[in-house]
């Protein structure tokens, strides 16, 4: 959602930098998160993780809620969310948290961030995933959401937390600028921020 800058210097780096990424020949997603309530969980905990934290924290939900089905195809519509945001908010933070913080400074538990984010699209009138996919298309509902979801502690310089978010839901035309992608663009081109990153990318794709 802010703005940013790419760091790229020279034809010569961006052509570098194209060759890179169609050796790593990328394809569409094929698998997405059928519920609003995991898209947020995936959001929140995986940044600054290792990725099976949010594996074992699904699990957890999976055991006690039994979502069926956790993933669907990402070609398909998206009509039901078995897992939608109100029975996520059953959940107390004690059952939720495994004691990690969205920073080391000043930040607040995951679990915490994960319960006022759904509060906040709750507020916003958004329940399930189908909801939330459809706000996509709404700029001014999604930027009132998307301002208030910037307010809970934890948020960062540069949104990453809220663009895996709305990637989750179904942007695609979103990247996840965490330090593994930033230090791959790094070993092809300048130092580059996040915001740079997604800027970079979106130019490739265009």
């Amino acid at each position: 959602m802010e703005a940013g800058t790419s760091t790229v210097n020279s034809t010569e780096q961006l052509d570098q930098l194209t060759v890179a990424i169609l050796a790593l020949q990328p394809t569409p997603r094929e698998k997405r998160w059928s519920s609003v309530s995991l898209c947020i969980i995936d959001a929140v905990w995986s940044i600054g993780v290792h990725y099976g934290v949010v594996e074992k924290i699904v699990a957890k939900m999976n055991n006690r809620f039994d979502i069926d089905p956790l993933l669907v195809d990402a070609s398909a519509p998206i009509t039901t969310d078995p897992f939608p945001l109100e029975r996520l908010l059953e959940i107390s933070e004690p059952e939720l948290t495994n004691t990690q913080r969205t920073s080391t400074r000043s930040g607040i538990l995951k679990a915490d961030a994960v319960l006022r984010y759904a509060k906040v699209f709750i507020d916003h009138g958004i329940h399930t995933l189908p909801q939330a996919i459809d706000l996509l298309e709404q700029p001014k509902r999604l930027n009132d959401l998307d301002r208030a979801l910037k307010e809970i502690p934890g948020e960062g310089d540069f949104g990453i937390r809220r663009g895996c978010l709305w990637m989750n839901i179904g942007d695609d035309q979103l990247i996840k600028p965490d330090r593994m992608v930033l230090h791959w663009i790094e070993r092809h081109v300048d130092a580059i921020t996040p915001n740079g990153a997604r800027q970079l990318i979106g130019d490739l794709a265009s």
